[in-house]
């Protein structure tokens, strides 16, 4: 994705801009969201916000969620917060980093459930996206945050943006599996009202909350809430060299 700025300026003689164009058949499903006044007031803030420093992810990748995990595969959703804040971490996929990237607290209390709960083998990297391109919706309810300072664009838009992205997988006639891990993700059930779906609550695997986390086994549970409804279960074990973003 381009410098963003120029989405928002209007062509000559009219009085709207054209709205941010979303991949993976998003902008379909979320019927013009972009074009909405929150969404161009949010825009306009996280350029500001590049424009006084650090803000990640770059630009190209604050959409990879949507872009690797296109609407109509979408079979499981997992809730974050906002990205990570260090240089370097964030590229647009909840809880995942890029290769050679040290693996935060946060993922590495998941590798130890996975390898309790389905025998998972912890690769040597914190790239997610081969369960991406299964069909699990890595979100953040923000998609962008200053460096150094969490939560730092929250209650700009982006949950907004986010809730409208729920809701729209909320619509899918097939079952989706969504997994809210700690309060704040949590507070996001009340917009999963189809009852074909599941939702997977627990603890959020950081390290402040991490012994209530550890035994809630949310990836076989995943599994067989898809099996149930006949559709293919997650591979979760992730490959020794990382898929590319």
């Amino acid at each position: 994705m381009s410098d963003p700025a120029p989405l928002f300026n209007p062509p000559p003689g009219t009085d709207t801009a054209p709205p941010v164009h979303l991949p993976g058949g998003w902008d379909e499903v979320l019927k013009g969201e972009t074009s909405q006044p929150y969404f161009r007031d949010l825009w306009a803030f996280v350029q500001r916000e590049r424009e006084a420093g650090p803000v990640f992810p770059a630009p190209e990748d604050m959409f990879s969620a949507l872009r690797l995990t296109p609407y109509e595969n979408v079979k499981v959703l997992i809730l974050g917060q906002d990205p990570y804040h260090g240089a370097g971490q964030a590229y647009g996929l909840s809880f995942s980093v890029r290769p050679g990237v040290r693996l935060p607290p946060s993922l590495q209390n998941i590798y130890k459930e996975l390898r309790e709960d389905v025998g998972f083998r912890p690769p040597k990297h914190g790239s997610l996206v081969s369960w991406a391109r299964q069909g699990v919706l890595l979100l953040n309810a923000v998609l962008t945050v200053r460096q150094g300072e969490a939560n730092s664009h929250a209650g700009k838009g982006w949950e907004q943006f986010t809730d409208a992205i729920i809701r729209a997988v909320n619509d899918k006639p097939e079952r989706v599996v969504f997994v809210l891990w700690g309060a704040y993700a949590r507070k996001k059930a009340r917009l999963v009202t189809n009852p074909q779906h599941v939702i997977i609550e627990s603890a959020h695997p950081s390290p402040l909350s991490v012994t209530k986390f550890m035994g809630t086994r949310p990836f076989s549970r995943v599994n067989a809430a898809l099996e149930e409804a006949g559709e293919t279960p997650i591979d979760w074990q992730l490959p020794a060299e990382p898929e590319v973003a």
